[in-house]
């Protein structure tokens, strides 16, 4: 197995699915959900944790998708968006990678393997190594 911790954003990181209108934004084309999502962890906790596996040799990186549909430089807006969010919420973070790809990607084809978090369960279903719920972040970290 690669020695990597991957996340994804929305739904396992972010609340992106709390934002009211959510959808309603998405379809207008609109980041206000991207950037205005509340977390979902506690943040210091978590960053703590990512320094602590980084010293420990694993690289660190998201893996979240664009929305549904919309243009090319809405995609392009949620790419930028999206790292904003990171930067804000997890600041002392140097992420390894941050991949922001179409919806619907085959993250474990984008990324190689390692460990994966994400709230959606055909992503956890398609990773090849070990992929988790949202709510087994901190167990999991603890544990390596």
């Amino acid at each position: 197995m690669k020695k990597a911790i991957y996340f994804d954003l929305d739904g396992t990181l972010a609340n992106l699915y709390g934002v009211k209108n959510w959808l309603e934004y998405l379809l207008a084309e609109d980041t206000y959900p991207y950037a205005n999502a509340a977390v979902m962890h506690n943040m210091s906790l978590l960053a703590r944790y990512l320094h602590l596996a980084q010293r420990k040799g694993y690289i660190i990186g998201i893996i979240s998708w664009t929305s549904k549909s919309g243009s090319l430089e809405y995609h392009t807006n949620i790419d930028k968006v999206k790292r904003e969010w990171l930067h804000k919420h997890l600041p002392s973070v140097v992420w390894d990678e941050i991949k922001i790809v179409k919806y619907g990607t085959n993250k474990y084809h984008e990324c190689g393997g390692g460990i994966l978090f994400d709230d959606e369960e055909k992503n956890r279903n398609e990773w090849q190594d070990m992929a988790y719920t949202p709510d087994k972040i901190f167990e999991v970290l603890k544990s390596i």
